[in-house]
């Protein structure tokens, strides 16, 4: 399944891969907390499903973030200068489902949320919203 949302902000995809382990929980309020960053590639949080090991990846555009031991497969980009928002932040999150609990998926679409959110209030760009996670089976 993917969910998408796009952050009304302008940036560049060297300050999206700039965003730092220890502060996911500022671009994301489902991240409660940095339990530890282990060197520039990875951390451990507890989020709104448990604790989880994050990896970061640059990739063109931005950066991707992933939960390797997630039995969803979760993983979630970040990236600039593409369609379907050149000019702007698109948040994609994928998991390895067609379909899944409701519930589960409302989590998701809230995880997307919060990272649009969270991106524009760390003041990337210009406020505003110019759309929510949207989930496209």
């Amino acid at each position: 399944m993917e969910f998408f949302a796009i952050a009304d902000i302008e940036t560049t995809p060297d300050r999206l891969r700039a965003i730092p382990l220890r502060e996911l929980g500022a671009y994301c309020d489902d991240i409660d907390e940095v339990i530890a960053v282990e060197g520039e590639q990875a951390a451990r949080v507890y989020c709104v499903w448990g604790e989880f090991r994050i990896e970061r990846q640059v990739i063109n555009g931005g950066v991707r973030f992933s939960m390797p031991d997630c039995p969803n497969a979760m993983s979630w980009t970040l990236t600039t200068g593409f369609d379907p928002a050149p000019g702007r932040v698109v948040v994609h999150a994928t998991i390895n489902r067609v379909e899944h609990d409701p519930d589960f998926i409302e989590s998701i679409e809230d995880w997307v949320t919060s990272w649009r959110e969270g991106l524009e209030r760390q003041g990337m760009g210009r406020p505003g919203a110019v759309g929510g996670a949207e989930n496209v089976a």
